[in-house]
């Protein structure tokens, strides 16, 4: 009698329970998602049968759509931009400046405190060549010890153009370069066996230089000897020569461009039309500094 007594005791306490929940509930309801408000055709309107985030869905539908037939209609008739996208290496000692010429170059910026480069680092460039070509280069900042490894087959891999960098005030830099370059022409190659462009950069020229970067002459003939599209002295810190050298070589690049599309290769995107070869060949072109 007494288990009865108190179960139904409980059953009471529970419906009390339950009937102030429910009437608490209706006396607060939960606040109501905002309406949806809207521009469209620069009118702003609320449709109060959707939630916010149908609404936004539906109406990111419209803006896409006509965006769409917005641009295929100022497009008609007029020439589209061509775009290229370009691998460029950017290698040479330890030290000689690579990391700071591609910080100049892309970021306008210079530091004397960057940190060797370990492994391999990435920059983008992008040039309005011209009213109908926009280029993307992709600059590969290759660490001064990789020569030494077996990653740079990896790293070179597709690349269309490069940068060797020595330091003026350092003549060993100097003297490793025809090491880099080697090791550059055997591993990356153009579809007829010749090198790719490859420029070679005279860095901190703002110092006093040692050795044979003190006669233009002599560089002039060491360029030509060693298969460089040509050279420049440059100065991150200064800002110097630094553009200058880039178009240089992007010229160079765009003119074997043009000459491959004239063989039949223009199908094939850009990186393509350049081979990673697994055997050097003894081809050469004459430099032309």
């Amino acid at each position: 009698m007494l288990d009865r007594n108190v179960m139904l005791v409980l059953r009471t306490r529970q419906e009390r329970t339950e009937r102030r929940l429910r009437h608490k509930k209706e006396a607060n309801p939960p606040p109501m998602e905002p309406p949806a408000l809207l521009l469209n055709n620069n009118h702003l309107y609320i449709d109060l049968n959707m939630n916010f985030s149908e609404n936004c869905k539906l109406e990111a539908a419209k803006a896409a759509r006509k965006s769409s037939s917005n641009n295929n209609a100022s497009n008609f008739g007029v020439d589209e931009k061509r775009e290229h996208l370009y691998k460029i290496l950017v290698i040479g000692e330890l030290g000689a400046g690579k990391t700071s010429i591609i910080k100049r170059y892309v970021h306008q910026f210079f530091s004397q405190h960057y940190r060797a480069t370990i492994g391999v680092d990435f920059a983008l460039k992008v040039l309005n060549w011209d009213p109908h070509t926009i280029i993307r280069l992709q600059l590969w900042d290759i660490a001064g010890q990789e020569r030494f490894g077996n990653m740079t087959r990896v790293y070179y891999k597709e690349a269309v153009g490069a940068f060797i960098v020595f330091d003026v005030t350092r003549s060993a830099t100097l003297d490793a370069v025809v090491k880099w370059k080697q090791d550059l022409d055997s591993k990356v190659q153009l579809p007829d066996g010749s090198s790719i462009p490859c420029v070679l950069l005279a860095n901190k020229c703002d110092q006093q230089m040692e050795g044979l970067v003190n006669s233009s002459t002599k560089m002039d003939e060491y360029c030509k000897e060693k298969n460089f599209s040509g050279w420049f002295e440059t100065s991150a810190k200064e800002n110097i020569n630094i553009e200058e050298a880039a178009k240089f070589l992007v010229n160079k690049i765009l003119q074997n461009d043009q000459v491959m599309r004239g063989n039949g290769s223009q199908d094939q995107p850009d990186g393509e039309r350049f081979a990673l070869n697994q055997s050097p060949t003894s081809s050469k072109k004459s430099c032309s500094c």
